[in-house]
């Protein structure tokens, strides 16, 4: 079988604002922490931090929601295609104005990486959000990777189903997400879980699904060439470290982030999200290589 190139692909996830325009029950993150965005001296500094990564990175931006801050699409897009060699990646509710999904488009033209648009059925039709993603599709990079993903939420798997239907029917692919809660998953009833496995796939890969595994004891590049960067300019290792404030980088604005020398073995009961393992950060875990990149 084929698998992707164990050599790591320097990765950081970026969240660039708090806000969101969504409120969806099933989010993992606080409500408290959903609010904010940096400060145009604060947007500044990332834009000075992030030529200063050596190499080329992948820089993935999330939020909250990065088209609900005004600076994504007015400073940080542009100054990131300016004054870096780094392809740009985003998550997002794809809730922007066609207009602004144009923009980016056209900013990232040639540098854009991966576009991952979450469906989230308690603020959007499944058809109206399919139709707005195919356009979004065939007017991005055709370089670029296009996947929709969706949270698995316990009593709603007859919308994930359907919606995986539709979303078929114009040529898009689900990427399910098992739904985290605090420091682990959820616990499906047994018919539900019976429904998530025939969702899913026998034992899919992190291409595949989200099914947040345990890759405890194995080592594990997050911190060295791969990190998580938060709006109020902290950086770690990775997610798990984030939650229960582990593997602190340091801080941008203050001027002290370093990367870490190397691998540790991860310490972690699971990986909340595919990035450390379809961006080959964790040894040993070989991903079967596919025409697309998720999440």
């Amino acid at each position: 079988m084929t698998t992707s190139a164990r050599v790591p692909r320097p990765t950081c996830e970026w969240q660039v604002c708090g806000v969101c325009n969504y409120d969806c029950s099933y989010c993992i993150q606080k409500k408290p922490t959903r609010v904010g965005f940096p400060s145009e001296s604060e947007v500044d500094a990332f834009l000075a931090f992030f030529p200063t990564l050596p190499g080329k990175w992948e820089v993935k931006m999330t939020g909250g929601e990065p088209f609900a801050f005004g600076a994504f699409l007015g400073r940080i897009v542009p100054g990131l295609v300016a004054d870096t060699p780094h392809t740009l990646s985003v998550l997002t509710n794809l809730s922007a104005s066609d207009e602004a999904l144009d923009r980016f488009a056209q900013l990232t033209r040639g540098r854009l990486g991966v576009v991952s648009a979450s469906l989230h059925l308690e603020h959007t039709s499944v058809e109206a959000f399919a139709e707005k993603a195919a356009r979004f599709r065939d007017r991005i990079d055709p370089a670029a990777t296009f996947v929709v993903n969706s949270v698995v939420v316990p009593g709603r798997l007859d919308g994930v189903e359907a919606a995986r239907e539709v979303l078929a029917r114009h040529d898009l692919r689900l990427f399910p997400q098992i739904m985290k809660v605090g420091k682990g998953v959820v616990d499906y009833d047994p018919p539900d879980a019976r429904r998530v496995l025939r969702l899913v796939g026998d034992r899919p890969s992190p291409r595949q699904a989200n099914m947040a595994p345990s890759y405890k004891g194995l080592l594990c590049h997050a911190g060295a060439k791969y990190f998580v960067l938060t709006q109020r300019g902290d950086g770690y290792a990775c997610r798990s470290a984030r939650r229960v404030g582990q593997g602190y980088l340091g801080n941008v604005f203050a001027g002290n982030f370093a990367l870490a020398p190397g691998p540790l073995p991860c310490s972690f009961d699971i990986c909340p999200c595919t990035v450390p393992a379809n961006r080959g950060m964790i040894e040993g875990v070989d991903v079967p290589a596919m025409a697309e990149e998720v999440e």
